[in-house]
C-alpha cells in the first residue's frame, strides 16, 4: 500500500487540483494520522495503520514555521495562491483550532494578502462553537458530505465516534452560504456491498440536500491515488460531468476535478 504522510506544521508549497499553489498547514503530527474519519479512500491510509508517536504542533510551533515559509517564499519571489489546512487527518481537532486560524490570517496579512485561507475539513467539529466561529473567518470553508445516506457514510468514510448526519446538514446551514462542499465519487464493491455513488440513488438525495445547504459552491471529485481499501475504481469524466450539469440546472456553481 503506497500511501502519503505529510510533514508538519508546514509542507509544500504544492499544485492542488482545486485551488491552484497551495501552501499546506498540517495542525497534526508529521509522524502519523489522527482523524475523526477513517474512510477508506484516504491518501494517508487506515488510522490504525498510521499511528502517531508525537504531538500535536503546539499553536507557537505553528506560527514561527508558517513565518519562516512564507519569508523564504517571498525571497524566492514566489507567491502561495492559497494556505490550506489539511494533512495527516482532521485539522479542527487541534485544541487551538481557532487560534491558530486568527494567526494565519495576520501572517497572511502581513506577507502574501493576495492568498486565500483554506480548511478542509470533514465537518465533524463544526457543532463546537469556537471551530464553527472560526471557520466562519477563513476564505474557503471546504466541508466533506459524501453522500446524504447514513448507510453510505458509515460503509465509507467510517466515522469514528458519533456522528449524526442530520446535525451536521442543519450546522452547515447555518454558515449562511459561506461554505465550499467537497464530495468524493467513487465506485467499486468492498465486503459484498456495492459503493458505486455516481448514480441517481445517492446522486439525487444529495442534489436535494445540497440545495438545502445552499452552498457558495460544490466541488466533486474522484480517487487521484492508490487508496488503502483494494477494490475501488475512479468514477470517469463523464459520470462527474453528468453530475455537475446536474448541479449547474439547479442553480448551484459546481466543479469537477478528474
Amino acid at each position: 500500500m503506497s500511501t502519503i504522510i505529510f510533514p508538519s506544521p508546514i509542507f509544500g508549497p504544492v499544485k492542488s487540483r482545486r485551488l491552484g499553489v497551495s501552501l499546506g498547514i498540517n495542525l497534526l503530527p508529521g509522524d502519523g494520522k489522527v482523524c475523526t474519519f477513517d474512510c477508506i479512500y484516504c491518501e494517508c491510509g487506515f488510522n490504525a495503520e498510521r499511528r502517531t508517536r508525537t504531538s500535536l504542533p503546539t499553536r507557537e510551533e505553528v506560527a514561527a514555521a508558517l513565518e519562516k515559509q512564507l519569508i523564504t517564499m517571498q525571497e524566492q519571489g514566489t507567491v502561495p495562491d492559497v494556505l490550506t489546512f489539511a494533512g495527516n487527518g482532521e485539522p479542527t481537532i487541534h485544541p487551538q483550532f481557532a487560534e491558530i486560524i486568527d494567526d494565519t490570517t495576520a501572517l497572511r496579512n502581513k506577507y502574501c494578502p493576495s492568498a486565500k485561507v483554506s480548511v478542509l475539513s470533514n465537518a465533524t467539529q463544526i457543532t463546537r462553537p469556537k471551530v464553527f466561529d472560526a471557520l466562519c473567518k477563513v476564505d474557503n470553508n471546504i466541508l466533506k458530505l459524501d453522500t446524504s445516506d447514513t448507510e453510505y457514510i458509515t460503509a465509507v468514510d467510517r466515522p469514528n465516534a458519533a456522528y449524526h448526519l442530520h446535525e451536521i446538514i442543519e450546522k452547515m446551514r447555518d454558515f449562511n452560504g459561506h461554505i465550499i462542499i467537497q464530495t468524493i465519487f467513487l465506485k467499486g464493491t468492498v465486503n459484498g456491498k456495492n459503493l458505486d455513488n455516481t448514480g441517481d440513488r445517492y446522486v439525487l438525495p444529495w442534489i436535494d440536500t445540497i440545495k438545502k445547504i445552499a452552498p457558495r459552491e460544490v466541488m466533486i471529485y474522484t480517487i487521484d491515488r492508490e487508496t488503502p481499501q483494494k477494490g475501488l475504481l475512479k468514477a470517469t469524466p463523464q459520470e462527474l460531468d453528468r453530475i455537475v450539469s446536474m448541479l449547474q440546472s439547479e442553480g448551484i456553481k459546481a466543479t469537477a476535478s478528474y
